[in-house]
């Protein structure tokens, strides 16, 4: 039987042409101007996902 993909996860993180999960910083929706510039622009950026975490989430989104 074929795995489904877990669907909320699949919105959530995206996968590079290398086969590498990235997800977005959190707390990047509103009150900007009360954060510092520099993490502002840190969190703008996509993240790579690390560690058991990645073996995880390939098994649920059927990498």
């Amino acid at each position: 039987m074929k795995t489904k993909t877990h669907r909320a996860s699949a919105k959530r993180f995206r996968i590079s042409g290398t086969g590498r999960i990235f997800h977005q910083h959190a707390n990047r929706k509103h009150k900007l101007s009360k954060m510092r510039p520099q993490y502002r622009r840190e969190a703008g950026r996509p993240v790579e996902v690390r560690g058991a975490d990645r073996k995880r989430l390939r098994r649920i989104l059927s990498i």
